[in-house]
Protein backbone atom coordinates (compact mmCIF):
# COMPACT_ATOMS: atom_id res chain seq x y z
CA UNK A 1 0.00 0.00 0.00
CA UNK A 2 1.24 3.45 -0.89
CA UNK A 3 1.40 6.25 1.63
CA UNK A 4 -1.85 8.17 1.98
CA UNK A 5 -1.95 11.89 1.19
CA UNK A 6 -4.48 13.99 3.11
CA UNK A 7 -6.39 16.90 1.60
CA UNK A 8 -9.14 19.15 2.92
CA UNK A 9 -11.75 20.87 0.83
CA UNK A 10 -15.27 22.12 0.68
CA UNK A 11 -17.72 24.50 -0.88
CA UNK A 12 -17.24 28.17 -1.75
CA UNK A 13 -18.86 29.63 1.37
CA UNK A 14 -16.97 27.16 3.62
CA UNK A 15 -20.13 25.86 5.31
CA UNK A 16 -19.33 22.37 3.93
CA UNK A 17 -15.86 21.07 4.81
CA UNK A 18 -14.35 17.62 4.47
CA UNK A 19 -11.10 15.70 4.56
CA UNK A 20 -9.99 12.91 2.23
CA UNK A 21 -7.04 10.57 2.06
CA UNK A 22 -5.85 9.40 -1.35
CA UNK A 23 -3.46 6.60 -2.12
CA UNK A 24 -2.59 7.77 -5.65
CA UNK A 25 -2.64 11.32 -7.00
CA UNK A 26 -4.94 10.40 -9.88
CA UNK A 27 -8.15 12.04 -11.05
CA UNK A 28 -10.65 11.64 -13.86
CA UNK A 29 -12.13 14.20 -16.23
CA UNK A 30 -15.55 13.05 -17.46
CA UNK A 31 -17.39 14.33 -20.53
CA UNK A 32 -20.95 13.49 -19.42
CA UNK A 33 -23.54 16.26 -19.34
CA UNK A 34 -23.57 16.91 -15.59
CA UNK A 35 -19.78 16.79 -15.12
CA UNK A 36 -19.17 19.15 -18.04
CA UNK A 37 -21.67 21.69 -16.75
CA UNK A 38 -20.23 21.57 -13.22
CA UNK A 39 -16.55 21.40 -14.19
CA UNK A 40 -16.16 18.35 -11.97
CA UNK A 41 -12.78 16.55 -11.88
CA UNK A 42 -13.22 13.26 -10.05
CA UNK A 43 -11.18 11.90 -7.17
CA UNK A 44 -12.93 8.79 -5.85
CA UNK A 45 -12.09 7.54 -2.36
CA UNK A 46 -13.46 4.72 -0.20
CA UNK A 47 -15.94 5.86 2.46
CA UNK A 48 -13.35 5.14 5.17
CA UNK A 49 -11.09 7.82 3.64
CA UNK A 50 -13.72 10.58 3.58
CA UNK A 51 -14.67 12.59 6.66
CA UNK A 52 -17.35 15.27 6.55
CA UNK A 53 -15.94 17.79 9.00
CA UNK A 54 -18.91 20.18 8.94
CA UNK A 55 -21.95 21.14 6.95
CA UNK A 56 -24.27 18.13 6.91
CA UNK A 57 -27.12 20.58 7.61
CA UNK A 58 -26.03 22.78 4.65
CA UNK A 59 -26.29 19.98 2.07
CA UNK A 60 -29.06 19.35 -0.43
CA UNK A 61 -29.13 16.36 -2.76
CA UNK A 62 -29.91 16.02 -6.45
CA UNK A 63 -30.55 12.68 -8.16
CA UNK A 64 -31.44 11.79 -11.74
CA UNK A 65 -31.59 8.79 -14.09
CA UNK A 66 -31.27 5.67 -11.88
CA UNK A 67 -31.18 7.71 -8.64
CA UNK A 68 -28.13 5.75 -7.45
CA UNK A 69 -25.73 8.69 -7.45
CA UNK A 70 -26.40 11.20 -4.68
CA UNK A 71 -25.19 14.60 -5.93
CA UNK A 72 -24.70 16.70 -2.80
CA UNK A 73 -24.36 20.46 -3.01
CA UNK A 74 -24.28 23.34 -0.56
CA UNK A 75 -27.73 24.91 -0.37
CA UNK A 76 -26.12 28.27 0.49
CA UNK A 77 -23.52 28.76 -2.28
CA UNK A 78 -24.61 26.00 -4.68
CA UNK A 79 -21.19 24.36 -5.00
CA UNK A 80 -21.15 20.61 -5.64
CA UNK A 81 -17.88 19.63 -3.99
CA UNK A 82 -18.55 15.89 -3.47
CA UNK A 83 -21.12 13.16 -4.04
CA UNK A 84 -21.85 9.42 -3.77
CA UNK A 85 -21.14 8.14 -7.30
CA UNK A 86 -23.10 5.54 -9.21
CA UNK A 87 -19.84 3.82 -10.20
CA UNK A 88 -18.71 3.50 -6.55
CA UNK A 89 -21.87 3.88 -4.39
CA UNK A 90 -19.98 2.83 -1.26
CA UNK A 91 -17.38 5.59 -1.72
CA UNK A 92 -17.21 9.33 -2.23
CA UNK A 93 -16.31 11.30 -5.33
CA UNK A 94 -14.68 14.64 -4.53
CA UNK A 95 -14.25 17.49 -7.00
CA UNK A 96 -10.50 18.05 -7.34
CA UNK A 97 -11.27 21.73 -8.02
CA UNK A 98 -12.77 22.04 -4.51
CA UNK A 99 -9.70 20.85 -2.62
CA UNK A 100 -7.82 23.51 -0.67
CA UNK A 101 -4.67 25.09 -2.10
CA UNK A 102 -5.56 24.06 -5.72
CA UNK A 103 -3.51 20.82 -5.95
CA UNK A 104 -4.59 20.12 -9.56
CA UNK A 105 -1.00 20.18 -10.86
CA UNK A 106 -0.09 17.38 -8.44
CA UNK A 107 -2.61 14.97 -10.01
CA UNK A 108 -2.42 12.85 -13.13
CA UNK A 109 -5.76 13.44 -14.88
CA UNK A 110 -7.24 10.75 -17.14
CA UNK A 111 -10.17 11.33 -19.50
CA UNK A 112 -13.29 9.19 -19.12
CA UNK A 113 -16.01 8.91 -21.78
CA UNK A 114 -18.94 9.39 -19.44
CA UNK A 115 -21.13 10.51 -22.33
CA UNK A 116 -21.22 6.75 -23.07
CA UNK A 117 -21.27 5.76 -19.40
CA UNK A 118 -22.93 2.34 -19.78
CA UNK A 119 -20.31 1.23 -22.33
CA UNK A 120 -17.38 2.64 -20.32
CA UNK A 121 -18.25 1.87 -16.67
CA UNK A 122 -15.63 -0.84 -16.26
CA UNK A 123 -12.90 1.66 -17.18
CA UNK A 124 -13.84 3.97 -14.29
CA UNK A 125 -14.20 1.06 -11.88
CA UNK A 126 -10.75 -0.22 -12.89
CA UNK A 127 -9.18 3.22 -12.35
CA UNK A 128 -10.26 3.26 -8.71
CA UNK A 129 -9.94 -0.39 -7.72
Amino acid sequence: MNQLTTFTGGCHCQKVRYQIQVERLEATLCNCSICCKKGFIHVIVPAARFILLQGQDALSTYTFNTGTAKHHFCRHCGIHSFYRPRSHPDGYDVNLRCLDDAPIDRFQITSFDGAHWEDQIEQIRDLYS
